[in-house]
């Protein structure tokens, strides 16, 4: 069976493109175009993995990692996010890591994204 990724963003073409190449090389997905729907997504799906948008209107990413955080269901369920906020010298700098949060900055390269989205499903 396929492992269950969560996608969220609020753009729909970047929703679009993200799952195209995340369900092309073999993983079920699931959208949202809000934190509100990401956030009762993940609870009623427990995906194996969640690409967050950081940006968005209402609910950004930082507010729904944090709720489902606190969620014993929904804790351990690792989180990408996905940022025009996180540069190309931030990664190499950082190793993607931001405190205990995993981050990918946008514009990125799409078999090293996929790469990303393998090492953090094991």
């Amino acid at each position: 069976m396929s492992k269950k990724i969560l996608i969220v963003d609020d753009e729909e073409d970047v929703l679009a493109v993200l799952e195209k190449r995340v369900s092309g090389a073999g993983y079920q997905v699931i959208k949202a175009n809000s934190g509100l729907d990401a956030v009762a997504k993940a609870k009623k799906e427990l995906p194996d993995l969640i690409i967050l948008d950081v940006l968005m209107p209402g609910m950004d990413g930082g507010d729904v990692a944090s709720t489902l955080k606190q969620d014993d269901a929904t804790k351990g369920i690792p989180i990408i996010f996905l940022s025009c906020l996180y540069t190309k010298k931030d990664e190499t700098d950082e190793g993607h890591l931001i405190g205990e949060n995993f981050f990918v900055s946008k514009p990125y390269k799409p078999d090293e994204f996929l790469d990303i989205i393998r090492d953090r499903l094991e």
